[in-house]
């Protein structure tokens, strides 16, 4: 979500939680707290908000103290928790980081953004994630190419692994044919991005139309995974 004028058309659609981030042509930066407050402001859903001051996976000492305070910016506004994620020059997961804003931010609900997909070992990288504070979500793609390359990768490590797919929020080129396999694979978190904006563009706002239904599609998704009749 970029824009106040964004959240009517989420509300609306039956959307379970927003994320406020800004500049999506860099894979998405921390927006100003004026705009997190004035999204707070006009919905009682979850907001969360975006972590991130550069256009790579990595921070420094000087942006690590910038970063808490804006987090704490969010959070006194209104935001029920924030996203970020960062990795190591090996390209690991820096755990030293995310648990340090994870414990300065007083262990709030916090999603490790798609910095896992650029992990040089992703295994590993589940593995390093599983004891940080806090952390409820971990939005994948399953590939650094998006969902297209990497959804299949996805299904296999949630269906193999049901503290993955307990965690795994897929988003990152999700299109509706994966959604059936991934819910039947325990995965109940999804990120659907820009396609709830009418051609898929950041000038268009979240349209409720859009958003009901990828609603409609993971709730029927979900009824067939558990048996249930559908309409």
């Amino acid at each position: 979500m970029l824009h106040p004028r964004d959240v009517a058309g989420a509300h609306d659609g039956g959307a379970d939680r927003i994320f406020v981030v800004d500049d999506l042509g860099l894979d998405g930066l921390s927006a100003e707290p004026s705009v997190v407050s004035a999204v707070c402001k006009e919905t009682d859903l979850p907001v969360r908000a975006m972590l991130r001051l550069n256009d790579t996976f990595t921070t420094t000492g000087g942006e690590l103290t910038r970063l808490v305070g804006l987090g704490e910016d969010y959070l006194a506004v209104g935001a029920e928790g924030v996203s970020f994620g960062f990795l190591t020059s090996d390209l690991t997961v820096d755990v030293e980081v995310c648990a340090h804003l994870a414990d300065a931010l007083g262990v709030v609900p916090w999603t490790f953004h798609r910095a896992i997909d650029a992990s040089l070992e992703t295994s590993l990288a589940w593995r390093q994630l599983r004891g940080l504070p806090g952390l409820d979500a971990v939005l994948s793609a399953g590939s650094s190419r998006g969902m297209g390359s990497g959804h299949e990768e996805l299904t296999d490590r949630a269906v193999s692994d049901a503290g993955v797919a307990d965690l795994l929020m897929a988003g990152g080129g999700l299109r509706g044919e994966h959604v059936p396999w991934l819910v039947r694979a325990g995965v109940h978190q999804f990120q659907v991005a820009s396609t709830v904006r009418p051609g898929g563009t950041k000038k268009a706002h979240v349209d409720a139309g859009h958003v009901r239904a990828w609603r409609m599609l993971l709730d029927d998704a979900a009824d067939r995974a558990a048996g249930r009749p559908t309409g």
